[in-house]
C-alpha cells in the first residue's frame, strides 16, 4: 500500500498497464490527474478538442495493438469524448477514456457546479463497453485493471472510467494491482473438426476477413494458401493478406463481383467480421448452408447470418488449429486474374470520379503507409478498394458509427504510436471542418502528415441522395475555406492542386511526397470540378 492522491493513484495504475502517451486537454477538475502525468512517465498530447483526442486514441490503439487513452474533464468535454467511443465501440477498438465526476456527496438535484451532468456514466454506459466509477482511493486501481480487463479480452471495445473529484483530491491508501492478462480464447476441438472436415471437400472456397484477424495475417495467409482460397477483406480488415498476394481481392466486400464469387463458393469462411450493412451496403451475402464462421465474439457470431459451424475462439489460435485439422495438402492452382478483373472494373465503375485521386495516391505512398481516413466519398468510393494496402490496420475508416472528421485526428495518433512509419490523412472537404482545429496539434508536434483535403464542395453523398429521392437538392453544396492558406494559418505547410484547373494527377502525386518528407504537416488542398447547386455528380 502507498499512501497518494486518488489522482496519483489513477496515473500510476495506468502507467502500471503500459500507458506512456495519453491525448487530452486539461480543465479545472482533472489538474489532479494532469499533475502527476510526467513523473510517472506518461507523455501528453494535447489535441485542440475532446473529440479529436478520442479518435487520436483510436488512430493510436488500431495501429499499434495497444490501449489508447483520452483524458478530459467533466461534462461538456466528455461529452464531446463521447462521439469517438461510439466509433471505437462500432469498430472494436479499445480505447480508456477517463474524466472526473461530480462528487460523492453531490446533491442529488444538482445545485449548479460547474460542468455539472445529471449522469455522466449514463451517457458513456450507452456508447462504452462500461462506465466504471470507484469511490474511494483504494478502489481506483482495482477500477483501472477492471478496465484493460473489459478492453483486452475477447472482442475489444471502449471503456470509460470515472473518478468523482472529491476521490481525485483525497489521499489514501493504494494497493498495487497487477494487470489481469486473461488470455486469447481457444477455440473447441469439436468445432475446428467440424470446419477441417467441411473444407476438406471444398473445391471452391473463400475467405472473408475482417477487423477481427488483425492479429492473425500470418495465419490468414497461411490457410489461404492450403485451400487456394481468394481472400476478400471488409473495411477493418482491409491490408490483413497483402493486396499484391496471388489470393487476395482486397476490399470492397460489397462490390458485385463479391457477390458473385461468394454464390460460386461451396465453404465461405468469414473470419473476424460481423458481416455487418455497414461493409455489405446492398444485402446480406448468399452464406447460406456454407458458412464456416470464426469469432471471439459468441453475440456476433450469430449477428447477421447463421453459420454451418461456428468457430469461437481468438482468430491466430482458432485459424492455427484448423491449418492443423487439414493437414497438408495440394490445392488446385487457381488463376485469381479474372475475379480480381471484375473486381477492380466494378470498383472503377463505382468511384470513377476518384480515379486520378487514387492514382496519384498510390504513386506516392510507400508500401507501408497507413492511410487514416473519413467518411468521405473519395475514400469509401475511391481508396478502399481502389488504394492497395499490404499489413493489418493500415487503412482506418469511422465503419458503422459512420463518424465525420475521424481521419485527421485518427491520423495523428497513429503517427503518434508508429512514429518512423508514413501516415497520411485523407479526408473530405465537409468532415475535414468537424476536427480542422486539430491541424493545430499536428503543426504542434511537427509531424510529417500529408492531409489530403478532397473538395467536392460539401457533402456530396448527401447531395446524391437528395436528387435520387427527387427531393429539393439544397444544404449540401457550399465554398470551402482556402485549406492550404488554412493549414500555414496553423503552423503547416500549404499547397492546393486544383483538378478542375490546371492541376494534374502528377502535382497531387509529388506534394504527397514531398509531404511524407517535411519536417511539419501538410496541408494539400484537392480542389475537384465544381457541381452546381441542385445538380447531382
Amino acid at each position: 500500500m502507498t499512501v497518494m492522491t486518488g489522482g496519483e493513484a489513477l496515473v500510476a495504475a495506468l502507467a502500471a498497464h503500459g500507458v506512456d502517451v495519453a491525448f487530452g486537454i486539461p480543465g479545472t477538475h482533472n489538474l489532479e490527474i494532469y499533475r502527476h502525468l510526467g513523473a510517472h512517465g506518461v507523455r501528453h498530447v494535447s489535441t485542440r478538442h475532446e473529440q479529436g483526442a478520442g479518435y487520436a486514441a483510436d488512430g493510436y490503439a488500431r495501429t499499434t495493438g495497444r490501449v489508447g487513452v483520452a483524458i478530459v474533464t467533466s461534462g461538456p468535454a466528455l461529452l464531446n469524448a463521447a462521439t469517438a467511443v461510439g466509433q471505437a465501440y462500432s469498430d472494436s477498438v479499445p480505447i480508456l477514456v477517463v474524466s472526473p465526476g461530480l462528487p460523492l456527496r453531490h446533491p442529488a438535484a444538482g445545485n449548479g457546479l460547474l460542468h455539472e451532468t445529471r449522469d455522466q456514466q449514463a451517457v458513456m454506459a450507452a456508447v462504452a463497453a462500461a462506465s466504471l466509477r470507484p469511490t474511494s482511493v483504494a478502489e481506483i486501481p482495482t477500477a483501472v485493471a477492471q478496465a484493460f480487463s473489459i478492453m483486452t479480452s475477447g472482442r475489444p471495445r471502449p471503456v470509460h472510467l470515472e473518478v468523482p473529484l472529491d476521490v481525485l483530491a483525497e489521499s489514501g491508501e493504494a494497493p498495487d494491482v497487477e494487470p489481469v492478462a486473461a488470455g486469447p480464447l481457444a477455440p473447441p476441438a469439436a468445432a475446428v473438426a467440424a470446419a477441417a472436415a467441411l473444407l476438406s471437400d471444398a473445391s471452391a472456397p473463400v475467405l472473408l476477413v475482417g477487423g477481427g484477424a488483425r492479429t492473425a495475417a500470418a495465419q490468414v495467409r497461411a490457410l489461404a494458401e492450403r485451400l487456394g482460397a481468394l481472400v476478400v477483406t471488409t473495411t477493418n480488415g482491409k491490408g490483413t493478406l497483402p493486396e499484391d498476394h496471388p489470393l487476395a481481392l482486397g476490399a470492397g466486400i460489397h462490390l458485385p463481383a463479391v457477390r458473385s464469387l461468394v454464390e460460386e463458393a461451396d465453404v465461405v469462411v468469414a473470419v473476424g467480421t460481423e458481416l455487418a450493412p455497414a461493409d455489405l451496403w446492398y444485402g446480406a451475402l448468399p452464406v447460406t448452408g456454407k458458412l464456416v464462421r470464426v469469432d471471439v465474439d459468441p453475440v456476433g457470431m450469430l449477428t447477421n447470418a447463421t453459420p454451418t459451424v461456428a468457430v469461437l475462439g481468438d482468430a491466430a489460435l482458432a485459424l492455427d488449429a484448423l491449418l492443423s485439422g487439414l493437414g497438408a495438402g495440394s490445392p488446385a492452382a487457381l488463376d485469381a486474374s479474372g475475379w480480381r478483373e471484375r473486381k477492380a472494373k466494378d470498383a472503377q465503375a463505382e468511384g470513377a470520379e476518384w480515379l486520378d485521386v487514387v492514382a496519384a495516391l498510390a504513386a506516392a505512398v510507400p508500401r507501408d503507409v497507413v492511410m487514416a481516413t473519413d467518411n468521405a466519398m473519395a475514400c469509401y468510393l475511391g481508396t478502399l478498394a481502389g488504394l492497395a494496402t499490404h499489413t493489418p490496420a493500415s487503412y482506418l475508416f469511422p465503419t458503422g458509427f459512420g463518424t465525420l472528421g475521424f481521419g485527421l485526428p485518427a491520423g495523428i495518433g497513429a503517427k503518434v504510436g508508429n512514429p518512423d512509419r508514413p501516415v497520411v490523412a485523407m479526408l473530405g472537404d465537409g468532415g475535414v471542418m468537424f476536427t480542422v482545429a486539430e491541424l493545430a496539434t499536428a503543426a504542434e508536434l511537427g509531424i510529417a502528415l500529408p492531409v489530403v483535403v478532397v473538395d467536392n464542395s460539401g457533402y456530396g453523398e448527401i447531395r446524391n441522395e437528395m436528387a435520387e429521392r427527387g427531393d429539393p437538392v439544397h444544404a449540401v453544396t457550399f465554398p470551402a475555406p482556402d485549406f492550404a492558406a488554412l493549414g500555414r494559418a496553423v503552423g503547416c505547410l500549404g499547397v492546393t492542386v486544383d483538378l478542375g484547373a490546371d492541376g494534374t494527377p502528377a502535382d497531387l502525386t509529388a506534394a504527397v511526397r514531398d509531404a511524407l518528407a517535411a519536417e511539419r504537416p501538410t496541408v494539400i488542398h484537392v480542389r475537384m470540378p465544381h457541381p452546381r447547386e441542385g445538380v447531382a455528380r
